[in-house]
C-alpha cells in the first residue's frame, strides 16, 4: 500500500498551518468490501474480502514481509469472553499479514473487557499463562510481530486480586521481546460520563520500556500515559524512540475531546510515528469505547485511520524512516532543548 509518510518542505514556523488529517488508502479500499458496512457486526466477511483483494493488488497480499516496515492499527470491541476476543484478534492477524505488515498493533484490553467487576481480574495470568501462549503462538504461525496493548497480567501472591495492565511486545517468531506494565492509571470521574477507578483492580508499573524491531525502535505506553508528556519524552529522548506505540481504550467523552489531539501533538514534540489501535463501541452495558484507531506521522499529520471509526478492522501505513530523518534535521528541537535551564522532568 502507499507510504503513510511525504517529504517535509523546508521550514518556516511563521508560514507552517496546521497540518490536515488524510486517510489513508487502505480506507478507501475497505470501504469498497462487501460487508464493510456491517464490519463490527461480520467481521469473518470483511477479512475474507480484504484478503481477496490484498491478493488481486498483487504485491500487497502476496509480498513477503522480509525488510518490511508496514504496520497495521487495529481497531476492535471487545467483550467478556475470552474465546470471542482471540477469535476476533485472529482475524486482524490475518488480515494485518495479507497487507504485507510486519508489525499488527491491537488495543488494551485486546483480550477481555469485563462487564462486571473482577471479571477481568478473574482470568488474569502471568505472562508465559495459556492465554499469552496462544498469541504467542498466533505470531509465530503468521511470522507477524504483535503489539498486545494491555493484557491483564497477574500480579503475584502479594497482589491479591490487582494486577498489571501490561503492554506485551511479540516477534514474529512468537518470543516476548519487551513488556512495558501501564504506570499511570486511570482514576477519573468522566464528566458527563462514568466513574473509572483502575487502581482498584491495577497495580502501576515503575519501568521505562523500549524495544528495537523491524519497523524502527519502538516505545511502549497504553492509554492513559498519553496525557504525560514526560513519559514520551524520555521514550524519544533517552531511548532514542522512532515509533510510539499508545494502545487504547478511550471513553467516548474524552475520545470525542481529546484523542486525536493528544495523540498529534506526541508525534509532533517527540517527532515520531505514533500509533494508536483502540477499543470501539459498546462492549457491554457499562461501557462504551470511542474508536477512530489512526497513525500519526512525526510531522503531525494523519497518515493512517480506520475508516469506520467503530468498526472491527485495520489501516496500514509503511514508516519512513527518512521522513523522520528529515523532521528531525529541519525542526532540530532535539538540539534545542535547554534542560540545564528548566530541567528535564519539572515537578511541583
Amino acid at each position: 500500500m502507499a507510504s503513510g509518510g511525504s517529504a517535509v518542505p523546508n521550514v518556516d514556523e511563521s508560514s507552517l498551518g496546521a497540518p490536515e488529517g488524510v486517510a489513508h488508502e487502505c480506507d478507501a479500499e475497505r470501504a469498497r468490501l462487501p460487508g464493510a458496512g456491517a464490519g463490527r457486526d461480520n467481521p469473518q466477511q470483511v477479512a475474507g474480502a480484504q484478503q481477496k483483494l490484498c491478493a488481486e493488488r498483487g504485491d500487497r497480499g502476496s509480498r513477503g514481509r522480509a525488510g518490511s516496515r508496514r504496520v497495521a492499527v487495529a481497531q476492535m470491541t471487545a467483550v467478556g469472553d475470552v474465546e470471542k476476543n482471540y477469535a476476533t484478534c485472529k482475524l486482524l492477524v490475518e488480515q494485518a499479514a495479507a497487507a504485507g505488515a510486519a508489525l499488527l498493533c491491537l488495543p488494551e484490553c485486546f483480550s477481555i473487557i469485563g462487564a462486571r467487576d473482577g471479571e477481568a481480574a478473574a482470568v488474569a495470568e502471568p505472562l508465559d499463562g495459556p492465554i499469552m501462549k496462544k498469541y504467542c503462538q498466533l505470531a509465530r504461525e503468521f511470522s507477524i510481530w504483535l503489539s498486545l496493548g494491555g493484557f491483564q497480567e497477574a500480579g503475584g501472591p502479594e497482589a491479591g486480586r490487582r494486577f498489571f495492565n501490561t503492554h506485551v511486545l511479540v516477534d514474529d517468531a512468537g518470543k516476548i521481546q519487551a513488556a512495558y506494565r501501564k504506570i499511570h492509571l486511570f482514576d477519573v470521574d468522566v464528566p458527563g460520563g462514568p466513574v473509572l477507578k483502575e487502581s482498584n483492580s491495577t497495580l502501576p508499573g515503575s519501568a521505562v520500556v523500549s524495544a528495537v524491531s523491524p519497523v524502527g525502535k519502538l516505545g511502549l505506553t497504553v492509554c492513559y500515559d498519553l496525557r504525560f508528556p514526560e513519559l514520551y519524552q524520555r521514550l524519544r529522548f533517552d531511548h532514542d524512540c522512532d515509533v510510539l506505540l499508545i494502545p487504547a481504550a478511550f471513553t467516548q467523552k474524552t475520545g470525542e475531546a481529546h484523542w486525536e489531539i493528544l495523540l498529534r501533538a506526541r508525534a509532533i514534540e517527540c517527532q515520531c510515528y505514533v500509533i494508536a489501535a483502540a477499543q470501539a463501541g459498546r462492549h457491554n452495558e457499562r461501557r462504551d469505547s470511542y474508536g477512530h484507531a489512526l497513525v500519526v506521522d512525526p510531522w503531525g499529520k494523519v497518515a493512517a485511520r480506520c475508516s469506520d471509526p467503530l468498526a472491527t478492522g485495520i489501516a496500514t501505513v509503511d514508516i519512513d524512516m527518512d521522513l523522520i530523518a528529515s523532521t528531525r534535521q529541519r525542526m532540530p528541537v532535539g538540539q534545542h532543548r535547554r534542560l540545564t535551564t528548566y530541567g528535564a522532568f519539572p515537578t511541583g
